[in-house]
């Protein structure tokens, strides 16, 4: 199918051609962005967005279980939006009351929400019944993946959760991980294939400044055509485009790192942790390191800070550390990954709570190879249920919650609204959601929910048919400093998907692109809601050709053509994807206690909030965590 006409000039019609704009791919048809725009203007005042219809938005969505459902899709964003916009306030009179009751409504499907309901299950027994309300087209929230075929060739990647830790043996989440089936800490990975000589690759999609990495500078560094440094740091940024001051701060802080490392916080809470926790990372950096601002800004930031979403101007230091601090791990066996990041971990959850979800073997191979069972979800009768599709709007106990012996809950399904009760309710959604639709809130946690914000990520996957042009730079990982993305690398994939077992430069690879949307030097406030109207209001074909404009400037001199080499390409939309926790968010300032704090110790009557947001740290651990909490919460609810 054609991605429809343009009226261009001879040279932005050729340019077209250069990118592979003008192929016939493997996408949904949608309305050109010039024109779009030039709409725009006859409308005057309507948001781009309102001029978009679903296919402009989503583009391709990929192959299998989650071709519907790459990111936040247009028909999950502007569902959504209908809460924020107070569409179901009051709610209408022809809301159906389905007759179900459950013990517990889970709202969320995400690691956080699978892991409540599972944990719900456990906990209070078969005969107890739980009801899982996910507003995407399937399970796992930003843990999911992306298929590709490419040349006949399978190709898996992450949407949004990524790595995988190794537990402490003993720990929790180690007892938790082998309950569900995941009970090997190092995965098997891809071995080198082909003729020419290997160079290492990595498990993940981040750098690690090895000697196989680059940098790229372009014309922002006076630099047309781009340059490139490889092994920069061994090199000692030999070559690199930069001034002389921003060179010895770079490699100082290296040094400093390597000769005199810092002091970091032992326990969380300890007088460390609370200073990191009263000043900004880009403070903490300038400080520790002896830092220029504009040396952070240019050269560290949102990569410094991207656990968090936002550059380190904005985001208090102790986000940097928190993880490592509340969630330590098996660091001698270092970070692991599913072929489709975290959505591995959503799965095997899923397998436990419902095993016909995913049939045929419990095994790592089985559940990432098995094709998902959706009639089996929501099965009248079982006693744990996933209801995909299924937007909650509103959640508010049937009288005052001291007394009240149920809560309603209100969903859209289908554009209609239906209502189950029960005697339970985990939030286990993000802080965006949950504050809308929990009603009549106590004023402590609407006051602590106004303290969350929350950052935009766009995740790019790119599929080429090969990476030979990064091979003939020497390197298999890279970062650069302006333009769309910031880094990229190719990872060896864990041999138990439907993938290939070797892996060489002539291996077709999804490359993937976090993109982060921050403004430094504005408010935290400003900077989310830009971003946010930025990933919201620009069209699938534009991200697109920044992404091959991007590639072609870095890699066309090694013989990149995005019209040969890019297979295909899939944009997850996330408008809340991370919780940026703002100096005093961990500990509270002013004497007022921290905003996480008083939604994980102070339950609404039948109402307990699970979701890593709580914990300030963007990381599947803490979800899982937060849900188990959650649950034990609900003993007087459940029983009572």
């Amino acid at each position: 199918m054609t991605i429809g006409t343009k009226t261009v000039t001879a040279n932005g019609a050729s340019h077209d051609r250069a990118l592979g704009m003008d192929e016939r791919i493997s996408r949904r048809d949608y309305l050109n962005s010039t024109l779009l725009a030039s709409g725009g203007l006859l409308l005057g005042s309507m948001c781009p967005l309102d001029l978009m219809a679903e296919n402009d938005w989503d583009g391709f969505g990929g192959v299998g279980d989650y071709s519907a459902s790459n990111g936040n899709t247009f028909e999950v964003m502007t569902e959504a939006h209908k809460i924020r916009d107070r569409v179901f306030v009051p709610l209408p009179a022809d809301v159906m009351d389905t007759g179900e009751q459950y013990d517990c409504v889970v709202v969320g499907g995400g690691i956080s929400g699978l892991a409540a309901a599972l944990f719900f299950q456990r906990q209070y027994g078969p005969r107890r019944t739980c009801l899982v309300l996910e507003n995407h087209a399937i399970f796992g929230g930003e843990a999911r993946r992306n298929e590709f075929m490419v040349d006949g060739q399978r190709l898996i990647a992450h949407q949004g959760s990524a790595m995988f830790f190794p537990p402490v043996p003993g720990s929790f989440l180690a007892e938790f991980y082998n309950s569900i089936g995941i009970d090997v800490w190092q995965f098997p990975y891809q071995g080198w294939s082909g003729r020419d000589a290997e160079i290492p690759l990595g498990r993940t999609p981040y750098p690690d400044g090895a000697k196989t990495s680059g940098f790229f500078f372009g014309a922002k560094f006076g630099q047309s055509p781009g340059v490139w440094v490889t092994d920069p740091w061994g090199k000692k940024l030999d070559g690199a485009p930069i001034s002389e001051s921003a060179r010895r701060e770079l490699l100082g802080m290296r040094t400093k790192d390597a000769t005199q490392p810092r002091k970091l916080p032992e326990h969380h809470g300890d007088a460390i942790s609370r200073h990191l926790d009263s000043i900004t990372l880009e403070q903490d950096l300038m400080n520790t390191y002896g830092l220029e601002r504009e040396t952070v800004r240019t050269f560290l930031s949102p990569v410094a800070g991207g656990g968090s979403g936002l550059g380190a101007d904005a985001l208090s230091a102790y986000a940097e550390y928190a993880a490592d601090v509340l969630l330590p791990w098996d660091y001698g066996k270092g970070a692991q990954m599913f072929p489709g990041g975290n959505a591995g971990v959503a799965r095997h959850i899923a397998k436990q709570l419902i095993p016909d979800a995913l049939p045929g073997a419990g095994t790592l191979e089985g559940i990432c190879k098995s094709a998902v069972n959706f009639a089996a979800l929501d099965r009248t009768g079982q006693a744990s249920r996933i209801r995909v599709r299924a937007t909650a709007v509103s959640v508010q106990h049937e009288e005052a919650p001291e007394t009240s012996k149920f809560v309603k809950v209100v969903y859209s399904q289908g554009s209609k609204l239906s209502s189950v009760r029960a005697r339970s309710v985990i939030m286990a959604g993000g802080s965006w959601t949950s504050k809308h639709i929990v009603k009549r809130l106590p004023v402590t946690h609407r006051d602590a929910y106004a303290q969350f914000y929350r950052a935009p990520c766009l995740m790019a996957n790119v599929a080429v048919r090969n990476w030979r042009f990064l091979y003939k730079l020497g390197i298999s990982e890279c970062q650069w400093f302006e333009g769309i993305g910031n880094y990229t690398a190719v990872r060896k994939m864990a041999t138990f998907g439907p993938l290939s077992p070797t892996v060489s430069p002539d291996s077709p690879v999804v490359l993937t692109l976090k993109i982060l949307f921050s403004s430094p030097g504005l408010p935290m406030g400003q900077q989310v809601t830009k971003g946010r109207l930025e990933l919201l209001s620009t069209p699938f074909r534009e991200y697109e050709r920044q992404i091959r404009e991007q590639f072609a400037m870095m890699f066309s001199s090694v013989g990149f053509d995005a019209r040969r080499d890019i297979a295909g390409m899939i944009l997850n939309r996330w408008g809340h994807a991370y919780l940026s926790a703002q100096p005093g968010f961990f500990f509270g300032s002013g004497g007022a206690p921290a905003p996480g704090e008083v939604l994980r110790n102070t339950p609404y009557g039948r109402i307990a909030f699970a979701n890593s947001d709580l914990a300030g740290i963007m990381d599947h651990r803490a979800s899982i965590i937060e849900a188990h909490r959650a649950v034990g919460q609900l003993a007087a609810s459940v029983t009572g």
